[in-house]
């Protein structure tokens, strides 16, 4: 840049210096009463940590899944309620300074004012941390509404993980009671079939095999005790068939020549015959039995040595008879033992046909048992579980929030940014300062340097400067002072009254002692 040119511009700026400093003060004064006048926003943060729960994992582990950022969300929903904001709006008086707005309209802009922001950072330990912040007119009603902010959202932690817990509690009571019934049925169902099907049971087949066995050869032993039976009864019905004809030969007859106790020999041992298989009521042997009778009433009498021997074969068939009949009885038990031996077989036997089947019946009832008390005893630990992460809640030694940087009282608005406007105030009166005085050095057309004259091509004879006399320099600077002390002093009072005029008197006072 040609250094001619820098002292043109500063020989205009000098010669313009009131085009540069009266819009440059107006540019100040509007930007002074634009912020007197926009009403300063206050804010106040604090910073909560979510701090680690302080029983070790290892030893109680927390039944609550959700991380910090949706906790903190759903927080934030409650904490900013209608119910919640209408109380601290009635706490600190709020709807005094909305400027005649309902409490509808108070609600919506104290909730548009908080702002909970989640951040990363990790200051006390592993825990996450965030910052609840608050912007308002009064600085320290912005203080205590943060602190309060934060003390709510710290009780609704707790109520909500005391809520979690036992809301989890309460719903595996339920379903631990639900399961207890079912696995009660599922015993009573169990126990049931095995009542049913006892003796048949796959835990019975070896058993039922033995017996099986040992009921084989219980029969294989009445069998050959009933064929020794029937071999003896054929032995003593020959011998008594024997018996028989031995007496008829050696009978003596009577001396009448009658055949009478022959007869009736012979008529006692066929009595004996069928009383060995009929009974007493048998009509043959009734009507042999009164024949008998008869007979003896009408027999003559007989010698001695004919009545001798016929009383001595006598006494042989009765012992022959009596040894028959002992067999007979045998042999009619033996039959029954045997068969009911066949009828115990026929049971096992079909008892060990069945196991296969009930097998695969009683290992469906136990799958089914076995999954019902494994589900039973899981939801037993998780109840126990959640009963001791309620203990733990209650006593507060789970994750909970702490305050480490609690709201303090703001002492630099957040609105307007006094620094920023200040900056654009001065930037633009000296923007505006300088363009007009340009425009009024391009709208003078007279000639101010000697290169403008020589650019008209016109002869320069003699250059003579502008002397002043020594008493004209000083009342030319005497009016400057006075002239900039007065636009100093009209700015000054000029801001001083705009500020008593909207904000009142210690305003005033506390407002340019920050500016100082």
């Amino acid at each position: 840049m040609n250094p001619n040119d820098i002292t043109q511009y500063l020989d205009m700026a000098k010669k313009r210096k009131w085009w540069i400093i009266l819009p440059f003060l107006i540019v100040c004064l509007a930007g002074l009463t634009y912020l007197m006048i926009t009403p300063y926003d206050y804010e106040a943060q604090t910073l909560i940590v979510v701090q680690s729960q302080k029983v070790p994992e290892n030893f109680v582990r927390t039944i609550l899944s959700s991380d910090v950022e949706d906790r903190v969300r759903t927080i934030t929903q409650e904490v900013t309620s209608r119910t919640n904001l209408e109380k601290i709006v009635e706490q600190f008086n709020l709807s005094d300074d909305s400027d005649g707005l309902n409490i509808d309209s108070v609600v919506m802009s104290l909730r548009k004012r908080i702002k909970v922001t989640v951040s990363g950072a990790r200051r006390a330990g592993p825990a996450e941390a965030f910052t609840i912040s608050f912007s308002g007119r009064d600085p320290r009603t912005v203080m205590e509404v943060t602190n309060t902010l934060a003390s709510n959202f710290i009780t609704e932690n707790l109520k909500m993980r005391e809520s979690q817990v036992m809301g989890t509690s309460v719903f595996l009571s339920d379903e631990l009671e639900t399961m207890e019934n079912r696995l009660k049925e599922k015993e009573e169902e169990l126990r049931g079939y095995r009542e049913k099907n006892m003796g048949g049971l796959p835990g019975q087949l070896d058993t039922n095999l033995r017996i099986l066995e040992r009921l084989q050869t219980q029969l294989d032993q009445l069998n050959n005790n009933l064929n020794n039976a029937e071999g003896r009864k054929i032995t003593l019905q020959t011998q008594i068939a024997d018996q028989q004809r031995t007496g008829a030969v050696t009978t003596v007859p009577s001396a009448s020549g009658s055949q009478g106790p022959r007869d009736l020999v012979s008529l006692k041992n066929e009595l004996a015959s069928l009383e060995s298989r009929y009974t007493q009521n048998h009509p043959d042997v009734v009507h042999l039995r009164n024949m008998i009778a008869r007979m003896e009433a009408d027999k003559p009498a007989v010698t001695t040595d004919s009545t001798e021997v016929n009383t001595m074969l006598s006494l042989a068939d009765q012992t022959l008879r009596r040894q028959l009949q002992d067999v007979l009885l045998e042999i009619k038990s033996r039959k029954v033992e045997i068969a009911k031996i066949q009828s115990e077989i026929k049971w096992y036997q079909a008892k060990v046909e069945e196991t296969p089947k009930r097998e695969q019946e009683l290992l469906s009832l136990n799958r089914d048992y076995e999954n019902l008390k494994k589900l039973y005893d899981s939801l037993l630990a998780r109840k126990l579980e959640a009963e001791i992460a309620v203990s733990m809640e209650k006593k507060q030694k789970g994750e909970q929030f702490r305050i480490i940087d609690p709201a303090k009282l703001p002492t630099i608005p957040v609105k307007p940014d006094v620094g920023k406007i200040i900056l654009m105030t001065l930037a633009l009166g000296l923007g505006l300062g300088g363009g007009l005085a340009f425009l009024m050095e391009a709208m003078d057309t007279s000639f101010k340097t000697l290169e403008e004259i020589k650019e008209v091509r016109l002869p320069v004879l003699v250059t003579i400067p502008l002397i002043r006399s020594e008493n004209e320099l000083k009342n030319i600077k005497r009016k400057e002072i006075l002239a900039y002390t007065a636009v100093g002093l009209g700015f000054v009072l000029s801001a001083a009254g705009i500020v008593l005029a909207t904000k009142g008197i210690d305003t005033t006072v506390e407002f340019f002692g920050n500016l100082l």
